[in-house]
């Protein structure tokens, strides 16, 4: 048989199973079986194709007809049926998705109609993989073997890889942590490159031409230099060759199964086609009671210094002007760029304030992680030889992002100078409502706060801030004492500085502890591993302060993003494929010592769960092609399925993936298709109102919204995720 005749008998038999698992035959009903009732608020009925109902596939309604574009997602029950609850007043578009088949005809529907639809198959195991998750195609990138590395270099006899790259899994984590964190690699715009780019003799002029597109051209020229640039760009290039060439995902995703069918996904359309966001918030993590029904916010980084608004209510979308304090605070329009094949020379970036991150307090306050200044306007007493308390023990020369807190009852903002960058935020337990910041950035070391009760009351922010060392206690005196820097050699008779840049902050909600992560070389572009961060504050932390490091278990590794569950174990997802648990409290060694600034003693606190899918070609099986960039802990039952719920942003996946009763299960949104997120938080509107009155918020995340499938003009999206108790109660 011939090679072309092999790859057409393959995609016959890849085609017949899709087809066979996306129509099932219909079951009959029993007793047990919940009734289809639609409302006059919902839109029903039941999807079949060729084979009869259509179980585990999407239903989506989409209209125009709202203050701003509104569209909700639902899945089919075993014999086909679905309900679209709690439409406004519109009419809709409707249409089916699912694997094993395209899109179906669009068509009219409107609240309280029964409508039935057929869906349509897949003409080619190729159409049909097009639905696919991005990382279904990302994994088929080839990935260096682990014989390879440490790299020997781009000289003479070298094999293409840096020499600092040690080891195969450094080149997985910048891959994930780097790459897919910022850009959805998989997704159709990747993994077919748009014309619009140009004419090449070959894909490796083609990617070299693509990575300076737009002006998040100098990460990603930085992350294919740091892979090494020739065997980086080969890679990619032989990637979306076999793919032009019709290569396949060697696995396939299987239609949602169980509690993944009660899904129902609520979008808003918010922002302008130009902005990518970081972050949205709805209440205050520690209360998801407040805030109810209220506005949902958005943090849009370098790309303005607007603030996205939804009122979920009346689905009005607007924008808040965020200010800084110095008119020389550089904007993202001045960063060099290349000519994009969706906005050409145009610079759509224009933000100053490269706001990041955002959190609501207990007054309905909105606290940003935002840049008010230039990076090297650092106040006197912050650097060395400076008066502040924390400075005589930790000079900061200077900090590229700062605080600011808004007001929705007067529309006010008060800008907030800190000596330390701020990153991601978090409110302690505490009295003071102390809001805890990470330090995102490889010249980390430091952890800084906000006394936030004190600066509201005096709006002093110098006197309100602090910053303290990470310093390890090694000899195990159980307080801070002499200690040598970090870059000093170990000393087993004092206590050691470390440098660790957090990326994620979570203060526990049971001992007072602060607890943080830091990625692998991949993010942090720093020679060492990725840790969990245990800073154990003390009365005062710039002098009390201590810190423990523990590093992930052997065949695992890079945290990124972390939460506290109420009982004090901690969750992150990792670059090797997993969402992980700690827990401190089975540690049988001493955290002190030697071993204590490896943070190699205490592999029996992880719990490792491998996220479902596919892995690359080659890599360890244990581990997965998924990655996640954040984790968030459902505390307080929000979505719906149950207390201490986390809910890892696995973006590989398109999807948010919940570990319930030691299972995960991924709820994909399936439209448009990219769906990235970066966190969640969950709220409860109503206690009383069942599934109705609970949900999850986020955001699309990822730097290009114009990459999805709507491509250039589409606005970043609000998703509310709610779990029914079956896929048809209202």
């Amino acid at each position: 048989m011939s090679q072309v005749n092999r790859k057409a008998a393959l995609s016959a038999a890849v085609l017949a199973a899709l087809l066979a698992s996306a129509a099932p035959g219909a079951r009959a009903q029993t007793a047990a079986s919940p009734i289809l009732e639609v409302g006059a608020a919902d839109i029903g009925g039941v999807v079949t194709g060729p084979n009869g109902p259509e179980a585990g596939v999407w239903v989506i309604a989409e209209t125009t007809d709202l203050p701003t574009k509104y569209a909700k997602v639902v899945v089919t029950d075993d014999q086909g049926r679905y309900l679209i609850p709690d439409l406004p007043p519109a009419s809709y578009r409707v249409w089916v998705r699912g694997y094993g088949l395209v899109d179906s005809a669009r068509v009219e529907g409107a609240p309280g109609q029964r409508l039935n639809l057929t869906a349509t198959p897949a003409p080619t195991a190729a159409a049909a993989a097009e639905y696919y998750p991005g990382m279904y195609w990302y994994s088929m990138l080839r990935i260096p073997p682990a014989d390879q590395f440490p790299g020997t270099g781009d000289g003479r006899g070298g094999n293409g890889i840096p020499t600092f790259m040690r080891s195969q899994q450094a080149w997985i984590d910048l891959l994930k942590q780097s790459c897919q964190s910022c850009h959805a690699l998989g997704s159709q715009n990747i993994r077919h490159p748009s014309p619009a780019l140009g004419e090449f003799q070959n894909s490796y002029d083609m990617w070299m031409r693509r990575i300076q597109s737009g002006q998040a051209m100098n990460n990603m020229a930085l992350g294919i230099a740091r892979i090494g640039p020739e065997r980086g760009l080969s890679l990619f290039a032989d990637w979306t060759d076999r793919i032009a060439a019709g290569e396949l995902p060697a696995d396939r995703p299987q239609r949602p199964e169980g509690l993944e069918r009660n899904m129902v996904v609520t979008l808003w359309d918010w922002g302008e086609p130009t902005i990518y966001l970081h972050d949205a918030i709805s209440t205050d993590k520690r209360d998801p009671t407040r805030n109810a029904n209220g506005l949902i916010y958005g943090s849009p980084e370098e790309s303005t210094d607007n603030v996205p608004v939804l009122d979920p209510v009346t689905h009005r979308t607007w924008m808040i002007r965020h200010p800084v304090a110095d008119p020389e605070t550089p904007s993202a329009a001045d960063e060099p760029r290349g000519p994009s094949p969706f906005w050409g020379d145009e610079a759509i970036w224009d933000g100053r304030t490269s706001n990041h991150n955002l959190i609501i307090d207990d007054r309905g306050l909105v606290w940003f992680a935002a840049r008010i200044r230039p990076a090297g306007a650092q106040p006197a007493w912050c650097r060395e030889g400076g008066d502040h308390p924390s400075a005589r023990v930790a000079p900061l020369p200077a900090s590229a992002r700062h605080l600011s807190v808004y007001d929705p009852r007067t529309q006010r903002f008060d800008l907030i100078d800190t000596c330390f960058n701020t990153h991601h935020l978090y409110f302690g337990y505490d009295p003071d409502n102390t809001l805890w910041t990470s330090w995102g950035g490889p010249a980390g070391g430091a952890i800084g706060w906000l006394n936030t009760r004190r600066y509201l009351e005096t709006r002093d922010a110098r006197a309100s801030q602090g910053w303290a060392p990470m310093i390890i206690d090694v000899p195990g005196w159980g307080r801070r004492g002499e200690y040598v820097e970090a870059n000093q050699p170990l000393d087993p008779n004092r206590q050691k500085r470390i440098i660790a840049s957090l990326y994620g902050v979570q203060p526990s909600p049971t001992d007072g502890s602060i607890w943080g992560q830091s990625m692998d070389s991949g993010f942090s572009r720093m020679d060492q591993p990725g840790y969990l961060i245990r800073f154990i504050p003390g009365p005062d932390p710039t002098h009390t302060g201590l810190t423990e490091i523990f590093q992930p278990p052997p065949g695992s590794f890079s945290p990124r993003g972390i939460d506290v569950d109420s009982n004090g174990v901690v969750w992150t997802t990792l670059a090797s494929g997993h969402l992980a648990s700690f827990d401190r409290s089975k540690c049988r060694e001493p955290l002190t010592g030697p071993n204590a600034v490896t943070g190699q003693h205490c592999y029996e606190g992880w719990t490792l769960h491998r996220f479902p899918g596919p892995q690359f070609a080659g890599v360890d099986p244990n581990g997965s092609a998924d990655h996640a960039y954040y984790v968030w802990v459902d505390r307080f039952n929000t979505l719906g399925l149950g207390n201490d719920v986390p809910i890892a942003s696995t973006n590989g996946s398109e999807s948010l993936t919940v570990l319930v009763n030691g299972r995960l299960h991924q709820l994909r949104v399936p439209y448009p298709l990219g769906f990235f997120t970066k966190n969640v938080d969950g709220r409860i509107d109503d206690p009383n109102a069942g599934w109705r009155g609970r949900g999850v918020w986020t955001t699309t995340g990822t730097r290009t919204p114009f990459h999805s499938e709507t491509g250039k003009g589409e606005r970043p999206r609000v998703f509310r995720v709610q779990m029914r108790p079956d896929p048809l109660a209202r």
